[in-house]
């Protein structure tokens, strides 16, 4: 048998004991923030039927979606037009997509969101609206891989479904602004209203292109003013629409302006209108209940392709060390259930973007030099007898809550076992040899200064724990 080189998918990655740590403290930050809010936990299947996710992201969206071939030697059924049977017995003369619905039914979840409203539809009688639930899970995109862009990588969702008050779209952004701040990342919280974007689309006289302009326009920080306004022509925007729209894409000012400015280019467009009442209420609100760190504003030409929201949509950025990539956003949907048999039920949701905000902190040394340190203490010896007279030390601390580890290897050397603790940064080393185990009174090493000091075990519990 040929041997294989070990690899992982491209867009995929392995992580190292060094980088959980630092990840699932970004994970149990933003738990803990969904928790005090008093988000529920649920999870969904890695995979979906086809069915559930296609039609739901928009057409550059459905091909992102990674399809799961069916199980078992299914093209035995399949015939081609020919009436042949079998392997190679049908052709991709037919559109690919009536193909995918023959060879594959299932595919990896491209979102929570999607699941979710699946969920809250099969399950609408075991739950009490308005439900807030959390979700914690991998999300798969069949895009191409490049740096802050991976096929496989982890959403933190927060969802409220059931009720459509804006205190719900406040209450998110306050969310959003204390796990940032726990995270010590200074970020700006960007505000728009899909409503504002329909009433652009109205007043140029685009109104049943919706989709297609806040697709272009969500790209703006990606390929420029000229490259939105190509993709616009190319499909099938006319021009006198696409100089309509330039006003809108090149303005700036603080939010306020903004206002000011939308109210006179919508004030014949009630959908728009609608949109810029509902922003403002938000943003009043949260002027007059104070974010700890985040700065909040309107972008008119913020946009999020996903073509389920209806109503605001929130878009989180670092300020700090260029990096200005999206690490969280979300928006309200008005009837992404409807499509499941549960119609009117409005929900709003965020999602925090696990990697990208991994990227940001370990760029900016931003992690606590604490959690990279699993173990508190370590427990060295000289040969079997000590390390037998070390075990139930070892159960003493742990009892404690001290995390403590015995070197397995009864009599290894010293420098051996030293360079372990050094691997894993571990703060505090007990060397125990024969005069230790006379005495009682271990020897307590300071590993980041190398002070050393004779003490017991009580003395050495209440100096750690403190």
């Amino acid at each position: 048998m040929s041997k294989v080189k070990p690899n992982t998918p491209k867009g995929t990655r392995d992580f190292s004991p060094a980088v959980m740590v630092k990840r699932n403290y970004i994970f149990d930050t933003i738990k803990a923030a969904f928790q005090k809010y008093g988000f529920l936990p649920i999870e969904t299947p890695a995979m979906e039927n086809t069915s559930t996710l296609m039609g739901k992201y928009g057409e550059e969206g459905d091909r992102l979606i990674f399809k799961i071939l069916n199980s078992g030697d299914f093209t035995r059924s399949f015939k081609d037009k020919s009436g042949k049977v079998g392997e190679g017995g049908f052709t991709l003369n037919d559109d690919y997509r009536q193909l995918t619905t023959i060879i594959s039914e299932k595919a990896l979840r491209y979102d929570l969101t999607v699941p979710f409203a699946r969920y809250v539809v099969q399950h609408q009688n075991d739950i009490t609206f308005p439900f807030k639930r959390y979700q914690i899970q991998p999300v798969w995109r069949a895009d191409r891989p490049q740096k802050g862009r991976y096929r496989e990588f982890y959403q933190c969702d927060a969802d409220v479904i059931g009720s459509k008050s804006l205190f719900n779209e406040i209450e998110l952004v306050q969310l959003m602004d204390e796990v940032f701040s726990k995270l010590n990342i200074s970020t700006t919280i960007k505000i728009n209203n899909r409503k504002i974007l329909s009433g652009i689309a109205e007043i140029i006289g685009e109104q049943e292109k919706i989709v297609t302009i806040t697709v272009a326009i969500d790209k703006l920080d990606k390929i420029g003013i000229e490259g939105v306004n190509k993709e616009l022509i190319e499909n099938g925007i006319n021009q006198e629409a696409i100089e309509k729209l330039q006003p809108l894409i090149k303005f700036e000012g603080t939010t306020a302006e903004k206002l000011t400015f939308l109210k006179q280019l919508l004030a014949t467009s009630e959908v728009g209108l609608k949109g810029i009442d509902e922003v403002e209420k938000i943003i009043s609100t949260l002027d007059n209940n104070e974010l700890q760190s985040a700065v909040c504003e309107l972008d008119i030409t913020l946009a999020r392709g996903l073509n389920y929201y209806t109503g605001a949509i929130f878009e989180v950025k670092s300020n700090q060390g260029g990096l200005d990539s999206s690490i969280c956003g979300g928006g309200r949907y008005d009837d992404l259930t409807g499509v499941f048999g549960l119609p009117n039920t409005s929900g709003v949701g965020i999602s925090f973007g696990a990697d990208r905000i991994f990227d940001v902190m370990d760029a900016l040394n931003l992690f606590p030099a604490s959690v990279t340190t699993s173990t508190q203490v370590l427990f060295v010896s000289f040969g079997e007898p000590e390390q037998a007279y070390c075990i139930p030390l070892v159960t003493k601390l742990r009892n404690e809550g001290i995390s403590a580890e015995l070197y397995p290897d009864a009599g290894a050397k010293m420098k051996k076992q030293m360079a372990y603790a050094n691997a894993k940064n571990i703060p505090y080393v007990i060397v125990v040899g024969s005069d230790e185990m006379e005495s009682n009174l271990l020897t307590l090493k300071i590993m980041e200064t190398g002070n050393q000091e004779k003490l017991s075990i009580e003395d050495i519990t209440a100096k750690i724990e403190h």
